[in-house]
């Protein structure tokens, strides 16, 4: 390593306008993608408005029917974008398929050019969707676009990267969050896996990495930043930038040695330890996050 990396004066690995610019100016050319993803949602739009809308009555028709037709057909330019963009996503991914790696970020190379086209497309798709007026649709539109979730957790007015992305059961993104597998860090486009494991909270206003690992029943701290490839113990609090282990979670859901007992008549839940009947040289074969037993109340 040169002085100057060890300085941290590496040009190749320094933020600056000049990169930034750089990168701008390539990103440009890519909204032209835009426009035939507006032109076909419109389009689909302008169908339903000539073959459907009544053409008798017109008054009556106006009152009646009028508001709940400009409501459909919003909702029907929103989803014929979103296909339309989902379409040419599968036609790109074909031509070119995406992989986790550090890549240089410059004009010419494949991984970089063809990054920029999918997460553009992915974007407006995304936005679209947030700003739908039906309920659940951003979970929806992750989904679509490639994040593994379920519609157990939440992602409240948060931006979640939609390649390498995956969410256990139960996890709960906060606002303003930023949950990234790619980012660009100088010269170089960074993309790699990030997994959320089962209860995972991240608080809002905080930054994930790309290749993060969350363990189960982990919180993460508001305002926290996570840094490359790091790994957040299961059970933890994490807080800070970066973030740094601060305490046990004493409410974490799983325990390996209790199950939960609640009290109904009191509104009191509390823990009950039991032992494992197992052989002492057999103990580290048992995985607690996969144990499916289910444990019954003794009379």
């Amino acid at each position: 390593m040169t002085k100057d990396q060890q300085a941290g004066n590496d040009p190749d690995l320094t933020i600056d306008f000049i990169t930034s610019s750089a990168i701008g100016r390539i990103n440009l050319r890519f909204l032209l993608i835009y426009i035939p993803v507006f032109w076909l949602g419109g389009l689909t739009v302008m169908i339903y408005a000539v073959s459907f809308v009544p053409k008798v009555n017109i008054w009556i028709g106006s009152l009646l029917y009028l508001p709940a037709s400009i409501f459909f057909m919003i909702c029907l330019f929103i989803f014929g974008c979103v296909f339309f963009s989902k379409l040419f996503l599968i036609l790109i991914n074909l031509l070119h398929k995406p992989k986790e790696g550090i890549f240089k970020a410059e004009k010419g190379n494949r991984e970089f050019e063809f990054w920029q086209i999918r997460i553009q497309l992915k974007k407006i798709a995304i936005w679209l969707l947030n700003n739908c007026p039906l309920p659940w649709m951003n979970t929806l539109a992750f989904r679509w676009f490639g994040v593994k979730v379920d519609f157990s957790s939440h992602m409240i007015d948060a931006w979640v990267d939609t390649e390498f992305i995956s969410f256990g059961r139960k996890v709960m993104v906060g606002q303003g969050a930023v949950v990234m597998s790619s980012m660009i860090l100088g010269k170089y486009l960074i993309i790699k896996r990030v997994y959320l494991d089962d209860y995972t909270v991240v608080g809002g206003q905080t930054s994930v990495s790309p290749g993060t690992i969350i363990g189960q029943d982990t919180v993460l701290g508001a305002l926290s930043t996570t840094t490359f490839n790091q790994v957040l113990e299961q059970s933890w609090l994490y807080f800070g930038f970066p973030a740094k282990k601060l305490k046990v979670n004493k409410y974490a859901e799983v325990k390996p040695e209790a199950i939960k007992r609640i009290d109904v008549d009191n509104a009191i839940a509390y823990d009950v330890k039991f032992d494992i009947n197992i052989d002492e040289d057999k103990k580290d074969l048992i995985n607690n996050h996969n144990n499916k037993d289910k444990f019954k109340e003794e009379k």
